[in-house]
């Protein structure tokens, strides 16, 4: 297989297409299993399989995806496509899916490709074709950009100028997403996890969690009545959260009983009743015992007391 686009200075928008058609169409390194033309030559570009940035032409059933020309695709809004955010529209859910198969959660490849088109694509788009609002320094557009050789550097110059770079971009590019897509991954997981424990729960007010995972923003998304959570701790205790009445507030829906405000160990098991109580914080937002059943028991006590 032959995919081409432009020699020359890279910008962020090709080498984020390319590093998506790797991951897409299962390739590796060129020389392995596909071929790399970085060229400005008709003939070659009219012959390669996959075309984008360059070659004026946008048809993706024909697998090019340039956006230079006159009357290229822009978005609903008039927002114009650069050749990241066309491959994307044909190869980023399989991309996505491709990096999720190892971990048996492709089910979740077409919501995270439409989170990434929003969050992540569409201001490379805006960023390549000048109508960002905001230019950041420190972002993808302009970190991929730093990879380019230096102008007095040996490789900026002759045929093959900037080829060894841009693929260096691509394995960071590729590496970049890669993360991206882990993250909304373990997102997903946790708000399917949690609206299952909801869903399991006796009482819909008291959440419990096998494993300690994201769930504030899920009860607010969905509107769950939860006042307070119970999950364990990477010291072996078992937690119990109070719930927020809204996001990044510091307020309770209902916090921990007052008689058990500063309390620890003895003197709140005696206040409690629960034998392996372990602490409940002064302002009353968080507490712990030393067993899933005990914190448990903490939150239906607290429960039955508001």
């Amino acid at each position: 297989m032959i995919l081409a686009t432009h020699s020359g200075k890279f910008h962020c928008d090709e080498v984020f297409a390319y590093a998506v058609l790797r991951l897409a169409l299962g390739l590796t390194a060129p020389g392995t299993d596909h071929t790399l033309l970085r060229t400005r030559n008709p003939k070659l570009i009219e012959s390669a399989d996959v075309v984008w940035d360059v070659g004026t032409v946008y048809d993706p059933a024909a697998n090019r995806f340039d956006h230079h020309q006159r009357g290229a695709p822009v978005r609903a809004d008039e927002t114009p496509y650069s050749s990241a955010g066309l491959v994307w529209q044909t190869y980023g859910e399989r991309a996505v899916a491709a990096l999720l198969r190892p971990t048996g959660t492709e089910s979740f490849a077409a919501a995270i490709a439409a989170d990434l088109d929003t969050s992540l694509v569409r201001p490379i788009d805006e960023n390549d074709n000048g109508v960002s609002a905001k230019r950041e320094s420190n972002g993808l557009p302009s970190i991929i950009g730093d990879f380019n050789p230096t102008w007095d550097h040996p490789s900026a110059n002759g045929p093959t100028a900037g080829d060894e770079a841009f693929l260096a971009a691509t394995d960071f590019a590729q590496s970049f997403l890669a993360r991206r897509v882990d993250s909304l991954r373990a997102r997903y997981v946790a708000e399917a996890t949690v609206l299952a424990a909801h869903a399991a729960a006796q009482d819909p007010r008291l959440l419990v969690l096998e494993t300690g995972m994201p769930w504030k923003n899920v009860i607010f998304t969905h509107d769950l009545p939860v006042l307070f959570t119970v999950s364990p701790a990477s010291n072996g205790n078992w937690m119990i959260d109070t719930v927020p009445p809204e996001p990044g507030s510091f307020d309770q829906r209902l916090s921990l009983p007052e008689s058990w405000a500063g309390l620890q160990a003895e003197e709140l098991a005696a206040e409690s009743g629960t034998a392996d109580a372990v602490f409940v914080h002064v302002r009353r937002f968080v507490g712990a015992a030393k067993s899933q059943a005990g914190a448990v028991e903490m939150a239906q006590k607290a429960l039955a007391l508001g």
